[in-house]
């Protein structure tokens, strides 16, 4: 049997290697393949992942690779959606190009809920999956519908126990195992990365200044989270409570698909401040960056990277900006909103992960997603009725009311609402364009007589 593992990102094949030495994924008679689908939102400016540091180091632990991305340019791969006629001629295409030949598939794959995972799996549509998660997406709801004849071939759900103690709730609907992997392992490649690679303005760095803080960017301007001048003053808030904590130099590492203009203007803020600024102008991942760096504090919005940082290399993190980002974040469905509520609650609050974390996460994610979650009903009112802060914090009203979960909208407005939402949607429409043409002729009426 051969084992197709797709990774999107260079973050992600480190992860997959923590899972191989871990054990946590499973062992296979047959070669190890990883198909690489390159996940960049501008692969065009950014770091292919067979280039990004210590990817050669990391690729001895597969038998071979291959490009999914390249067979299929100039699609990328996340429009790979082939119709359901063409899934044959796929299979044959795929298991000519990649010298499978009529062995059976296993596939480990990520991101399920889109292509192209979507697609190998209706590909090599008899093959066992396995789930691998990397981030803290992975504790929040599916947030789109899975065909049954996927689900059904779900085996586990592999995961970093990033924090502890915290069930994931992706494919909750499908109960597959849970694979817990301890990220100790994660931390052993992520070291070992950061003693291969050589930065020479990490070094620099390192060799001058005792008392650096590091700055994660996150590209929130470019999700749709913030715009461009509100991302700028996060990154100013930063740039002024790094400065608080006594650190003499701050390195900015900015996302790879960031403009240089963004970089710029901070550095003029840094100059008003008084602050010495660097850009980070190279290749390594946050983790890599922080190991070589060690940082008074590591500074981000939500960046997955705190969690890592904090978890697996015992760091000083803060996050910034989550409180605004909590209120602005929408729909309320948004994926995004699971870890910037974990981010918020550990790095932002300082709450301790525990029981009361779980709760809460369970709670949003049946908000978010209440057809998949049913069964967290009972426990998301109980939730809501006893942590009257939370509520108020993480959760929308209307979304509530709209769910009929304990929710402060006053009894007045509450009223009117369930009213006007006891009327189907057609009939409001027909009723607001009959109030319309009401006033409508109302003014010409008044008109005449003032004439």
């Amino acid at each position: 049997m051969i084992q197709l593992i797709a990774a999107s990102t260079a973050y992600q094949v480190a992860s997959l290697v923590a899972m191989i030495d871990s054990g946590a994924l499973p062992a296979t008679r047959g070669e190890r393949v990883l198909v690489l689908a390159d996940g960049s939102q501008i692969p065009e400016i950014t770091t292919p992942i067979t280039q990004s540091p210590g990817f050669a180091q990391l690729s001895t632990r597969f038998d071979r690779v291959v490009d999914l991305g390249e067979l299929l340019w100039p699609r990328r791969p996340q429009q790979f959606s082939p119709r359901t006629e063409e899934l044959p001629m796929w299979e044959t295409l795929l298991r000519s190009h990649w010298g499978l030949g009529s062995q059976p598939i296993e596939l480990v794959v990520e991101s399920i809920q889109v292509n192209p995972a979507i697609a190998l799996c209706r590909i090599f549509h008899d093959a066992p999956i396995f789930i691998h998660a990397d981030g803290l997406m992975s504790y929040g709801p599916t947030r789109n519908r899975i065909d049954q004849a996927i689900l059904q071939r779900l085996e586990s759900l592999i995961y970093p126990d990033l924090i502890p103690g915290l069930k994931p709730l992706l494919l909750h609907e499908a109960a597959p195992d849970l694979s817990p992997m301890n990220p100790a392992h994660l931390a052993t490649v992520f070291r070992s990365l950061a003693n291969s690679c050589v930065d020479e303005q990490l070094a620099r760095i390192g060799g001058s200044s005792s008392s650096c803080a590091l700055i994660l960017g996150q590209y929130l301007g470019g999700l749709g989270l913030l715009d461009e001048a509100q991302e700028l003053e996060l990154h100013r808030q930063m740039l002024v409570e790094a400065k608080k904590i006594g650190a003499q130099l701050i390195l900015f590492k900015p996302h790879p698909a960031a403009s240089a203009t963004s970089a710029l203007r901070l550095l003029e803020h840094a100059a008003e401040l008084g602050i010495n600024l660097e850009i980070y102008a190279g290749d390594l991942g946050a983790e890599i960056v922080a190991l070589k760096l060690k940082p008074l504090m590591i500074f981000s919005a939500f960046s997955t990277a705190l969690a890592t940082c904090s978890q697996l290399f015992d760091m000083p993190v803060r996050a910034l900006g989550t409180t605004n980002l909590l209120k602005e974040l929408a729909p309320y469905e948004n994926s995004n909103r699971i870890p910037l509520s974990i981010v918020d609650a550990l790095y932002a609050r300082n709450l301790r992960p525990g029981e009361q974390l779980q709760e809460l996460i369970n709670a949003i994610s049946y908000a978010m997603q209440p057809q998949r979650l049913a069964s967290l009903r009972t426990e998301t009112q109980h939730f809501l009725e006893t942590h009257p802060v939370e509520r108020a914090r993480y959760f929308k009203q209307r979304r509530l009311h709209s769910l009929a979960l304990p929710n402060t909208l006053p009894p007045r407005t509450l009223s009117r609402r369930l009213a006007a939402q006891q009327l189907p949607r057609r009939l409001r429409r027909v009723a607001k364009r009959g109030v319309q043409r009401s006033l409508r002729f109302l003014r010409r009426q008044l008109d005449r007589v003032d004439s």
